[in-house]
């Protein structure tokens, strides 16, 4: 008798068993296989990752994957020291590129957070340093990572105090549930679900990060 996948997982025709959400399109798969939970300790990065959960708000993700690319050459690489020089003609430029998702409000914010992410290096030494202090306790974390636990969670304690304390250093386009996405993307959480293949590869990364 066949064995019935658990809920919230999806077997692949290469045999792996993924979280439901990464479907079958190709972008999709590579982000949850190779890059969502990984833990990311490089400024750009996560001043990237930041920006593009910004940008995400109201949209899919898939979207924003596929502009991507377009997002890094028009942020200048999402380098936080280039980014904070830009003025009202880049706002307008980018108000007129179509590779980017073009909206005011996010571009905007993008850049005032350029100018945030300086500041934090200022007085942390890293937006790194920063950002891995709010990785959450065991204790809040639920004992299975399953699909019903992962729908109630689009914010938790954890992100509300990480969106406080950007708010405090002035970053805009922070909330909780925004927090709570960058959280998941740059692993200060694994989210993977129980049964999924990735969950074991995302864990073992982990581990074996060097938080800063």
């Amino acid at each position: 008798m066949a064995t019935r996948t658990p809920e919230g997982l999806e077997d692949h025709e290469d045999g792996a068993r993924r979280c439901w959400w990464a479907g079958r399109t190709p972008d999709y798969v590579a982000y949850h296989d190779e890059e969502w939970g990984r833990p990311v300790g490089d400024d750009h990065r996560l001043y990237e990752k930041l920006c593009l959960e910004g940008f995400q708000s109201g949209l899919s993700w898939l979207t924003i994957l596929r502009k991507r690319e377009g997002f890094r050459r028009a942020f200048a690489g999402f380098d936080p020291e280039a980014v904070a020089r830009f003025g009202e003609r880049d706002v307008e430029r980018l108000l007129a590129d179509a590779s980017i998702v073009r909206h005011r409000g996010k571009i905007e914010a993008a850049i005032h957070n350029a100018s945030r992410v300086l500041e934090v290096r200022e007085k942390h030494g890293s937006l790194s340093a920063f950002a891995w202090q709010f990785e959450p306790p065991k204790a809040e974390r639920p004992k299975r990572v399953t699909k019903a636990a992962l729908m109630t969670m689009a914010k938790t304690p954890g992100s509300v105090r990480f969106a406080k304390a950007l708010k405090a250093h002035g970053f805009k386009f922070v909330g909780p549930t925004t927090a709570y996405a960058f959280m998941q993307a740059m692993g200060l959480v694994n989210d993977h679900l129980e049964g999924c293949a990735s969950r074991p590869v995302v864990e073992a990364a982990r581990a074996r990060f060097p938080r800063p």
